[in-house]
C-alpha cells in the first residue's frame, strides 16, 4: 500500500510540472523540487509488452541510468545530480542544468562565427578526455550526441564545464566493442549534425586515445565498426 501511495503522490506531483517532451521510452518534465530546479524523467508503461516483462525491463533501465550517472560523478565527470528516484513510478528526479547550452548549439553558433571557430578544437579535445574517463569506468552512454552534452559556465576558471546528460540507454560494459560502438554512434551523429567537421572529430579521437588507458583496443573496434558500416552502405 505504501508503494501505491508513493506512486500516486509522484504522479500527482508530475501533473504540476511542465512537459518538455515525450519520446518512445519516457516523458521529460521541468519544474521545481524541494526548492531546486529539476528535470524529471518518467518511464511509462508500454502497452505492447507483457506487463511483467515491461515492468522488469523498465525497472532495469531505470536502475542502469541512475547507476551510470552516479558512477560518472564518482569518477569526477560532470553529470546532473540525482535528487530522488521512485522505482514504483519509474521516475528519476535530476538537477536541471540552468544557464547551460548544448554542445550542438554551441558548435553551430561557433561555425557561423569567424572568431568562435578557434575554440572548437579545444572543446573537441575536452570531450575526448571526458569520454575516455567514462569508458575507463566501463560506462557505455548508449546515445552520445552533441545534444546530450551541455556547456555550463564556470566563472572561477573562465572555461565552461562539460556536463553529460541523458543516460537513459546507458549500461556497464568492459568490452572494447561496446565502447567502440559508443564512439561510432557519436561520430555518425557528430558528422551528420555538424557537416565538414571531420578534423574536429579527429581531434576528439586523438584526445580520447591519449587520455584512455584502454584506447588501443577501443579504437581498433571503432575501426572495425566503421568498416562494417561502409560495407553495409555499399550493399545497400
Amino acid at each position: 500500500m505504501a508503494a501505491e501511495k508513493d506512486n500516486s503522490a509522484v504522479l500527482t506531483f508530475l501533473r504540476g510540472l511542465t512537459l518538455l517532451k515525450q519520446g518512445a521510452e519516457a516523458r521529460v518534465y521541468r519544474g521545481e523540487f524541494l526548492g531546486k530546479p529539476v528535470i524529471v524523467k518518467e518511464r511509462f508503461r508500454k502497452e505492447y509488452r507483457h506487463p511483467t516483462l515491461d515492468e522488469k525491463l523498465t525497472h532495469r533501465r531505470t536502475v542502469q541510468e541512475v547507476r551510470s550517472v552516479l558512477r560518472c560523478r564518482k569518477a569526477g565527470i560532470s553529470t546532473p545530480v540525482v535528487y530522488f528516484v521512485d522505482y514504483t513510478s519509474h521516475c528519476v528526479f535530476l538537477e536541471d542544468i540552468v544557464g547551460s547550452v548544448t554542445v550542438r548549439d554551441h558548435v553551430n553558433s561557433a561555425q557561423r562565427s569567424e572568431t568562435g571557430r578557434g575554440g572548437l578544437e579545444a572543446l573537441a579535445g575536452k570531450i575526448g578526455q571526458i569520454l575516455a574517463r567514462m569508458h575507463d569506468e566501463d560506462v557505455i552512454h548508449g546515445d552520445l550526441t552533441t545534444s546530450n552534452m551541455l556547456l555550463r559556465g564556470r566563472p572561477e576558471s573562465g572555461e565552461p564545464d562539460l556536463v553529460l546528460i541523458d543516460f537513459g540507454l546507458s549500461y556497464a560494459s568492459a568490452l572494447p566493442e561496446d565502447k567502440g560502438v559508443d564512439l561510432y554512434v557519436l561520430e555518425k551523429a557528430f558528422l551528420s549534425t555538424h557537416p565538414n567537421t571531420e578534423a574536429l572529430f579527429d581531434a576528439l579521437l586523438k584526445s580520447y586515445t591519449a587520455a584512455s588507458k584502454k584506447s588501443s583496443a577501443v579504437i581498433g573496434k571503432l575501426n572495425e565498426v566503421r568498416l562494417r558500416g561502409r560495407k553495409r552502405s555499399m550493399v545497400g
